[in-house]
């Protein structure tokens, strides 16, 4: 049941943090998320059958972290009225979201242990698996790695002459990202413990 939870956990949770990155575009000067209806709540407009379906059942089925995507909003940095500082900005804040809905989980269960005095209800499992996903998204995505939010902090540093370039590399950087994780887990295993680790410092600080 508890990893029935993360899967449902994980839906709304990715449709937040794309949400998010095209709410803050468009207060930038970029409305092309809300010319697509991409600022909406409805996750058809969002999932992604693979990331958002697939790969999470495989990962949460094999015990790993539960990490997915969304669809990307769709997002025109060139329309931003400063977009050399507004898009990472803009990158960071899906990974905001997902702290804030981690520390949301975290409250409510610190509630049902606390005062409702609950120790393993299907609503405190909820909470650990809404938290926990939270934290698990907002991690991996500030990771500096193309396509992540968190390589936006690497396109500060290349020159604009090179930007469409690294946009195009961009947005077809996921495929071999995967690929990368898979090799990583199952040969490489470098920082596979950084999710785990970070997973249980979460669930020690509920139950200190």
């Amino acid at each position: 049941m508890f990893y029935w939870f993360y899967f449902i956990s994980l839906v709304p949770s990715v449709v937040l943090h794309e949400v998010a990155h095209g709410y803050v575009a468009n207060l930038f000067g970029d409305p092309t998320a809300k010319e697509q209806h991409r600022l909406t709540l409805n996750p058809l407009r969002h999932i992604d059958p693979f990331g958002t379906i697939l790969m999470p059942a495989l990962l949460v089925f094999s015990h790993l972290p539960a990490f997915g995507y969304a669809k990307p909003v769709p997002v025109n940095p060139g329309r931003m009225r400063n977009p050399r500082k507004q898009v990472l900005w803009m990158a960071l804040a899906g990974p905001a979201v997902n702290v804030v809905l981690s520390a949301v989980g975290f409250a409510y269960c610190e509630y049902e242990i606390r005062v409702v005095h609950t120790q393993n209800s299907n609503a405190l499992l909820f909470g650990i698996a809404f938290g926990l996903v939270n934290l698990v998204l907002a991690v991996f995505n500030l990771l500096p790695i193309p396509p992540l939010d968190g390589s936006a902090i690497i396109e500060r540093f290349i020159p604009a002459r090179h930007l469409p370039r690294y946009y195009h590399f961009r947005q077809r950087a996921m495929p071999f990202f995967i690929i990368f994780i898979i090799v990583d887990y199952s040969f490489l295993h470098v920082g596979t413990n950084l999710l785990p680790n970070l997973e249980n410092w979460w669930v020690n600080l509920l139950i200190r």
